[in-house]
């Protein structure tokens, strides 16, 4: 997920926090100022702008008019009760808030927050759809999968392959709706479509939305200008059986294109509101939201919660920090809405990716994240992120609705925890404790035990293997684990500590296979298995910003 990054905009010295109303006073939300306390990154905002939920609807008032009832200039309407102003000059932002929230007409009001799109980039050399089927063949990284680690589509098409029926809102940076794995499943407004040309045919205020709307241009033509919602829309649903190109978690289903990232990658709180209104009152069955940053936003939650009145499962990508959500909070994944389903992302062994966010009480499932082959305006690609994993699960929400239409989003979620498939890297890690399975969501059975769990061995070994505390810079350093005659082995890690991206663990079998990377902070763990007696690991740093390291007190095997 690449997150809100820009300093030194505007005159944004100091934190912004949410202004709230509470008998008559205002205060900072909780939420806001529990994120400062922490020492949180300060949200990227658009400078000078700021989304005002009004006590009143203004009904067909001017802004002209509405503005000298609030005393700041509005520049456009984002609904009924809901205006964005933006106001300039020589002020403190903090102080426009408080100014504004005072006025009697105003509930809330928030800075115009910034969201960014959940993508790692990666480059386009792997064509397998691991996440889909795992064929425990080597991926780009020239890491071998791991059969079974995957989101049980197979066996799942079996029961259903989708149904037009389905309708799944892709907020994100649009949907290249010409695709040819995808012009066949997009969502078609057919009154819009047979309607005339320039006229609002459906009366939904919107004019010619025939495949969606783009609140980043304010036109009807939510067209892909960056890839990245195409890449998400065709692990959802690029067309099965059509003898070419890609396959999605669904063969059938009708992808609605709603955009609010540009094609930089960037969208706004006001314009990510109007998305989720449009597909609101659209009628979706479920959203897809491979985005976020920005910060804690009481109106992004309200209208997450009306998405949720409406019966709406809204999956969310639980980020790239490689953080806990439990106390380093994402949103909109971290909202606590109970329609949310918030995704972490795993790679084709079934570890946490190296990017990915988790979270014991926070982060819901996780699904296939890295090295994923998917849909771009211009073809193919291969991208990472919990922007990958997200769609995996959504297009299982969508395969669990055309087996049975009738579920709630209650009963979508429950079920999806309940039948996840354990990893043994995932204890801990996410609610489930496991990989979100099509298959068994849908026939409700809870899945076997991980064959993969080393906690369970009974054969262990003091075995100390350690960096120096901290490692030096521009370091190299291999150690090798030998068993004789073990069948598999697995070192437990009581600490790992390093600079994220930059400073590597990597893991080898005795042929030199890639068995995975390391990089960042983990919490108490085991290595990846390595099949037969040896397990090499190889560590290397750059020249910069050292951490602890790592250290190894025993391993396993069997």
């Amino acid at each position: 997920m690449m997150r809100a990054g820009i300093q030194g905009r505007g005159e944004l010295t100091r934190s912004l926090t949410a202004i709230l109303i509470v008998t008559g006073m205002v205060v900072t939300s909780a939420a806001a100022r529990a994120a400062e306390e922490k020492g949180q990154r300060k949200p990227e905002v658009v400078p000078n702008e700021y989304v005002v939920k009004l006590r009143q609807p203004i009904g067909d008032v001017s802004l002209q008019s509405a503005s000298a009832l609030i005393g700041a200039p509005i520049v456009e309407r984002i609904s009924e009760d809901m205006v964005l102003v933006r106001k300039k000059g020589d002020f403190h932002a903090t102080d426009m808030m408080r100014s504004l929230a005072k006025n009697s007409a105003v509930a809330l009001v928030e800075p115009n927050y910034i969201y960014r799109m959940s993508r790692v980039p990666n480059d386009p050399d792997l064509f397998h759809l691991w996440g889909l089927k795992n064929r425990a063949a080597l991926d780009k990284d020239g890491t071998r999968g791991l059969a079974n680690v995957d989101v049980g589509a197979e066996k799942a098409w079996d029961i259903t392959t989708g149904s037009k029926d389905i309708l799944v809102a892709v907020i994100d940076t649009g949907v290249a709706h010409t695709h040819p794995d995808l012009a066949v499943n997009m969502w078609v407004n057919q009154l819009e479509k047979n309607g005339q040309a320039g006229v609002d045919d459906d009366g939904n205020g919107y004019v010619d939305d025939v495949h969606g709307y783009d609140f980043a241009n304010d036109d009807a033509d939510p067209m892909d200008d960056n890839g990245h919602g195409t890449h998400v829309a065709g692990t959802i649903g690029a067309t099965g059986n059509d003898g070419k190109g890609l396959v999605g978690v669904n063969w059938d289903v009708s992808i609605m294109g709603v955009k609010f990232l540009s094609g930089e990658g960037g969208g706004t709180l006001a314009n990510a509101i109007k998305c989720i209104n449009y597909a609101t009152m659209m009628g979706v069955d479920v959203m897809n939201n491979s985005w976020g940053g920005g910060g804690y936003s009481d109106i992004l939650k309200d209208t997450i919660q009306r998405a949720r009145r409406a019966g709406i499962v809204f999956v969310a990508a639980a980020g790239n920090s490689a953080v806990n959500n439990d106390t380093a909070k994402e949103y909109p994944a971290s909202y606590e809405v109970d329609n949310i389903i918030s995704v972490a992302a795993v790679d084709n062994r079934g570890d946490l990716a190296y990017f990915s966010n988790y979270g014991a009480s926070s982060v819901h499932v996780a699904a296939p994240g890295h090295n994923i082959l998917s849909s771009i305006p211009t073809g193919q690609d291969v991208y990472s992120g919990t922007s990958m994993a997200a769609p995996h699960v959504t297009g299982v929400v969508a395969l669990m609705l055309a087996h049975n239409p009738d579920l709630s989003y209650r009963d979508i979620k429950e079920r999806l925890i309940r039948t996840s498939k354990p990893i043994a890297a995932l204890k801990g890690r996410v609610v489930s404790g496991g990989l979100v399975d099509a298959f068994y969501a849908m026939v409700d059975i809870r899945p076997p035990a991980d064959p993969n769990d080393p906690t369970v061995w009974s054969e262990k070994r003091e075995e100390i293997v350690e960096t120096a505390h901290p490692y030096p810079d521009s370091h190299e350093q291999t150690w090798t684990i030998r068993v004789p005659g073990a069948k598999r082995v697995s070192a437990h890690f009581k600490k790992f500590d390093t600079e994220r991206r930059y400073d590597k663990l990597q893991f080898f079998n005795a042929l030199g296979e890639s068995l995975g990377t390391w990089s960042g902070q983990r919490e108490e763990s085991f290595s990846p298995i390595a099949d037969g007696d040896t397990l090499e690991l190889k560590f290397s740093s750059d020249t910069s910003v050292s951490g602890h390291g790592f250290e190894i007190d025993y391993i396993v095997f069997e």
